[in-house]
């Protein structure tokens, strides 16, 4: 069987240009293949050449029904498995990206929840509005989540939605359901953010997904020009359990965090709240160590600073650096340490000079004091602690992207 990276498959008319690769994430889908390939297979419609790669990471024989059944298909079907599922179904997602050449690139579940007959339909309104992202919606006039089973799911989505929309209101205008797991999208869109992850660590491009929810990954950092969306009725399950675990919606917490602090201002705003959070341990040690002591005051500030570095530190490791972190951990915390206890012996001089030279009261002196060292400390706790600046950096983040795809087999 060849391998799908040697160019592409031929199109599903006498060999007629690919328009669209359909990518399918998969994980123990066995039972529903079969009734997949045939409804979509009966939804394209003449002259439209799609491609169709499957990208699992199961643990069943999903793989081999995927072989055997491609057999009955004109169009070309392929599998691609991976031993390691890095990255959750997202990670799948951007390793069927990386593996597939048409112009156009649809995802949508292997469950049937998504109905098959909406693939040329998604293509066509977007080369109707010359958009480079179509959302098939559950929220958009006649769409519905029907199939999401019982009130808890249902909550859980609204939530979801209303807290994603709320943190990405720019990104997302335009974008009723970005949540959804069905859409299409612009090669160039996706092409587009690789180019600009290769020159700035900050432009959002260079996809690093985390979980399920790739349609977010893409609209955020891809930047799509334009979007429309298709309403759609979210169906039934055909076979298999649902895949949304209570460890699925923590790795989306996660997921929000990383995008929302992978802009530098967003990450000076997050580094600045858990700055002032430090405070609390701050505080509490420095009491412990003066209450009943006779331990000097400044001494008991220092040792009791500590715990407020340590403190932030873990948090910024956690929420806000968490991909792309140079070096051990250690190093990083005597880094971090450093830089922390170095504003304690710069603000005082820097509101000297203040109150000095500018002639400023002390208390404003003071107040400038601290938030010129806090965006002195921001920047190099960014720029040379983590390392986010820079060609370098943002080179190593696009060449770790895809997965770890161990085979991709030529099914038809």
């Amino acid at each position: 069987m060849p391998d799908a990276d040697d160019g592409g498959a031929p199109g599903a008319s006498g060999g007629a240009a690919l328009a669209v690769s359909l990518i399918v994430p998969t994980f123990n889908e066995a039972e529903n293949i079969d009734e997949l390939l045939d409804t979509v297979s009966a939804a394209l419609p003449e002259g439209l050449a799609v491609e169709v790669l499957f990208v699992d990471d199961s643990t069943d024989n999903t793989p081999e029904v995927i072989e055997k059944a491609a057999a009955r298909y004109a169009m070309p079907v392929s599998v691609l498995h991976r031993e390691v599922p890095e990255g959750g179904l997202g990670g799948a997602v951007v390793a069927g990206i990386a593996r597939t050449s048409a112009p156009w690139i649809v995802v949508m579940d292997a469950d049937l929840q998504h109905p098959p007959h909406l693939v040329p339909e998604l293509v066509a309104a977007g080369e109707s509005a010359g958009a480079e992202l179509v959302v098939a919606s559950r929220y958009a006039a006649g769409g519905s989540r029907g199939g999401l089973d019982g009130g808890y799911r249902m909550a859980v989505s609204g939530v979801s939605t209303k807290v994603t929309k709320a943190l990405f209101p720019r990104r997302l205008r335009g974008v009723s359901d970005p949540m959804s797991g069905f859409f299409a999208i612009r090669r160039e869109a996706v092409d587009r953010a690789a180019e600009a992850a290769e020159t700035q660590t900050d432009a959002g491009g260079g996809l690093r997904p985390l979980g399920y929810k790739i349609l977010l990954e893409l609209a955020v950092r891809c930047r799509p020009r334009s979007v429309v969306e298709v309403p759609y009725a979210f169906g039934e399950r055909f076979a298999g359990e649902s895949k949304s675990t209570v460890r699925e919606g923590l790795r989306f917490l996660r997921h929000l965090a990383e995008l929302r602090t992978s802009d530098k201002r967003a990450r000076m705003v997050a580094f600045g709240l858990i700055g002032v959070t430090g405070f609390v341990p701050n505080l509490l040690a420095l009491w412990a160590l003066t209450s009943g002591t006779s331990l000097n005051y400044a001494v008991a500030e220092v040792l009791a600073n500590q715990l407020g570095v340590l403190w932030n530190f873990v948090l910024l490791e956690a929420v806000v650096y968490r991909s792309g972190r140079p070096g051990g951990p250690a190093a990083r915390l005597l880094g971090f340490a450093a830089l922390s206890n170095a504003d304690l012996v710069a603000r005082i001089p820097l509101m000297m000079l203040f109150v000095e030279q500018a002639g400023m009261p002390p208390v404003p002196a003071t107040a400038l004091s601290l938030v010129v060292v806090f965006v002195l400390r921001f920047l190099l706790v960014d720029g040379l602690v983590y390392r986010r600046r820079g060609r370098a950096a943002a080179r190593e983040r696009t060449n770790t992207q895809g997965g770890g795809a161990d085979r991709t087999d030529q099914a038809a």
